[in-house]
């Protein structure tokens, strides 16, 4: 395996790194452009493995704790979502690529989402997976409820609704691994708020933030795939939004909630990978659909 690089960037004077896993077959041309991937609130550089995996064959794996995550410096007062586009561009300017596939999951997909509708001649290709594109009064008083054990000091309570409040805990709904993933996301937020000095500020703006999913999307080719029981967004309304992206697919990957990718991990970055190298994305339970070009849009960059 190569050695991973990690360069450290600024933007308005807030300071973040990003990590770069060089491709595993140096010797061969890349299959596909650098891959940048973009999680949820808490998950940082570090938290990929399986994507180091299905995609260091093909490219160079690009990880980031973009401002306000993890080792980055944290978010200043007010929006951040121009900032964090401007973020994103300072790694592919410093990485020196015309083009860069993006995946966004979560928390992410509203930045690889803003990026790619400002900077499309930057993205090559687009993932974004569970993406909140409607968040329902259940689920915001849930993190309200978080929001008030956090401000009170209670970490373990605070750990516990929030992991609950993303995932679905129906039992008649099969959810593969969602015992392992509750405990990993429990302890996950633990971990961030004993060693990240800015997590709960992080969690704060994740749960107060509402990002901006309109205006849809031309001129860059897109997947979007959610649990079959996400209960974040369902994937009707996740659907819906894919309808706004020219040409995009949309798929469901079974067995899983908003936690897909710790769920079905393997699964989501072979699916991935497929996407990003040009290969049929589709495969074991998940079934895509292409859909179609927005009715008055015209084909192509614009």
């Amino acid at each position: 395996m190569p050695e991973e690089i990690i360069r450290t960037l600024s933007v308005d004077g807030v300071r973040y790194s990003y990590r770069v896993l060089p491709r595993a077959r140096p010797g061969e041309p890349p299959a596909t452009e650098p891959t940048l991937i973009l999680g949820g609130a808490l998950q940082g550089m570090f938290g990929w493995p399986q994507m180091d995996d299905h995609l260091g064959p093909a490219t160079d794996v690009v990880t980031a704790d973009l401002p306000g995550m993890g080792s980055a410096d944290p978010l200043p007062p007010g929006p951040s979502a121009e900032l964090l586009r401007r973020a994103v561009l300072g790694i592919a300017d410093d990485l020196g690529a015309p083009e860069l596939n993006v995946f966004g999951f979560s928390y992410g997909t509203a930045i690889a989402f803003g990026f790619a509708r400002r900077h499309r001649e930057r993205v090559a290709r687009l993932a974004l997976g569970g993406v909140p594109v409607h968040i329902d009064a259940a689920q915001v008083a849930s993190w309200e409820r978080a929001r008030r054990q956090l401000a009170a000091g209670d970490r373990e309570g605070f750990a516990a609704t929030a992991a609950d409040a993303l995932m679905c805990l129906d039992p008649g709904r099969h959810v593969h691994r969602r015992e392992l993933a509750r405990r990993y996301v429990r302890r996950s937020f633990l971990h961030a708020l004993a060693h990240s000095p800015h997590a709960t500020d992080s969690l704060y703006r994740a749960l107060a933030d509402r990002p901006d999913f309109s205006g849809g999307l031309t001129g860059v080719p897109a997947l979007v795939f959610a649990g079959e029981h996400d209960t974040v967004t369902s994937p009707a309304r996740q659907r819906e939004f894919a309808a706004t992206i020219e040409g995009s697919r949309f798929l469901t990957v079974g067995e899983s909630d908003h936690w897909v990718v710790l769920e079905r991990a393997d699964d989501v970055a072979a699916l991935v990978s497929r996407f990003f190298t040009g290969r049929e994305p589709v495969g074991g339970e998940a079934a895509a659909v292409t859909l179609p070009r927005q009715a008055g849009t015209p084909a192509g960059r614009t």
